[in-house]
């Protein structure tokens, strides 16, 4: 007993040393939301077990309302709006903070933001009264309050990456390539939502472990997950965490849904200036609203986002990506279905590295039954991770034979 109390003090040690941080538990629990909806103003109130510290700022194009909060404990609300709220999601925006994301029908302003002590039966409640406002006014307005407690809570969690938990595997001595596995969504974002309910941001995940460990048990590759538990991460940062990590390989995990629910099948996607067909240009830009659905403002975004492909090193980037993506298609097809031109070309702002071969993989429809039931399928997880250690040996095999030549 002794042994595992000193194993595991030293483990923490190591842990600590090694520059982790520990997540933060939640604080509360959410106990219910309710939405009143009167002449000339919306009350958004959120009751939960204690009262606790917030922030709330609003943002434009679109209109939303912010709120965060220290990391809650949510249960099951259904997101439905009224008055001059259209709805709301919430999820663990970064490790410590809850934020829930208000899509307003109109331009707001915050009238008035207090919190309610527990009283009786009913618990503290946050409650916000939005006001509405024109465009010019809105502008003008004083778009972000706080509790006094705020910048004391914020400043007691580390000023890390949303990713800095998950640190970069260390170097063997043969130098193994780092390949970088981003799970799509998370957090605020669930993004798409099967018929039965499924979750993309939870596949993505589930799926993207399950590559982990086929690639690590393969004794060949470093890995590392973008996220390794449900939070957020702009599109923007997932990619710099390949980019600051110098992954070798870029791989983002999707499952996407379409209006046609009798398509079904995987499809691999790379980086292109032109899309390869409307349907690729659709999924593209559905995919690059992702921080608009999480509240991240967006003034200052990161110019590698916005910028044209027309430098030699993204090209060059671009082509080896080209590769891996054609080498996944033909690996997939041995272990899952696929959709007719599998590989195709589009803008997704996630695989904007100028460095790092990038592909994206929709990995099937959850808007088809077959396809739903499969991605809740951990066998289905196993021949992804097999069919994808495939093409990672086919593609570095390719690396290796160019080194030589």
């Amino acid at each position: 007993m002794l042994r595992q109390l000193l194993t595991g003090l030293i483990a923490l040690i190591v842990w600590a040393m090694a520059g982790f941080t520990v997540a933060a538990a939640p604080v509360g629990q959410v106990k219910d939301v309710r939405i009143g909806a009167h002449s000339d103003y919306t009350r958004f109130v959120v009751e939960m077990d204690k009262v606790t510290a917030y922030q709330v700022f609003t943002l434009a194009n679109p209109y939303r309302v912010v709120i965060d909060m220290p990391e809650l404990d949510w249960k099951g609300h259904d997101g439905k709006g009224t008055g001059l709220v259209k709805g709301y999601r919430y999820g663990l925006f970064r490790p410590g903070v809850s934020r829930i994301v208000i899509d307003a029908q109109k331009a707001v302003s915050i009238q008035k933001h207090f919190f309610l002590p527990p009283k009786g039966d009913s618990g503290a409640r946050l409650v916000l009264d939005l006001k509405p406002v024109t465009a010019d006014a809105f502008a003008g307005s004083n778009r972000k309050v706080s509790s006094k407690s705020w910048s004391t809570y914020v400043a007691k969690l580390d000023d890390v990456d949303p990713a800095a938990e998950v640190a970069t595997p260390a170097p063997s001595v043969q130098q193994k390539p780092l390949v970088v596995i981003d799970p799509g969504h998370g957090g605020p974002d669930p993004g798409a939502i099967g018929g039965r309910g499924t979750y993309e941001k939870k596949v993505t995940l589930a799926v993207a472990k399950a590559v982990k460990k086929k690639l690590e048990a393969s004794g060949r590759y470093r890995v590392l997950l973008t996220r390794d538990k449900d939070f957020y991460i702009p599109l923007r940062k997932r990619y710099q965490i390949a980019e600051d990590s110098k992954a070798s390989l870029f791989i983002s995990l999707h499952a996407d849904k379409i209006e046609r629910k009798s398509v079904r099948g995987a499809s691999i996607y790379t980086l292109s200036e032109k899309a390869s067909d409307v349907e690729a240009a659709k999924l593209a830009a559905n995919e690059n609203k992702s921080d608009l659905i999480v509240g991240v403002d967006l003034k200052g975004y990161d110019k590698v986002v916005a910028r044209t492909l027309l430098d030699f090193e993204q090209r060059a980037t671009m082509e080896q990506s080209w590769h891996f993506a054609e080498m996944a298609v033909k690996d997939l097809g041995k272990e899952i279905a696929l959709l007719r031109n599998t590989h195709r070309f589009a803008g997704f702002a996630v695989l904007k590295s100028p460095t790092v071969p990038s592909v994206l993989i929709e990995m099937g429809y959850l808007s088809n039954r077959k396809d739903e039931k499969l991605l809740n399928s951990p066998a289905q997880h196993k021949r992804i991770g097999t069919a994808l250690l495939r093409a990672v040996d086919a593609f570095f095999d390719r690396q290796q034979r160019l080194s030589r030549s």
